[in-house]
């Protein structure tokens, strides 16, 4: 019996080497990843505020190029009404 006890003893302390082993492979896998999950968001912040930077840059371009647009629209009109009025003035 007292043997038998002893190998019992043995194998309880192995099986709880065993699960401490596990437990602390396994708190480490989390904070791994949970470090891992931090430098995702980080990247994400940055790509975030990179695309905002982008988004207003481009936004200001096309606005710029509507008002190129909308003054080359209005010195065209003038253009055009200005030669029609002097054909109209010809041709009476």
């Amino acid at each position: 019996r007292d043997e038998f006890g002893k190998l019992l003893e043995r194998e309880r302390i192995s099986s709880n080497e065993h699960l401490t082993r596990a437990i602390l492979r396994e708190r480490a896998a989390t904070e791994e990843e949970r470090q891992k999950a931090q430098r995702f968001a980080k990247q994400l912040e940055e790509k975030d505020r990179e695309l905002k930077k982008h988004d207003a840059y481009y936004k200001e371009q096309l606005a710029r190029l509507e008002e190129r647009s909308a003054q080359f629209y209005k010195v065209t009109t003038e253009q055009y009404q200005k030669a029609a009025d002097e054909v109209s003035a010809r041709f009476k």
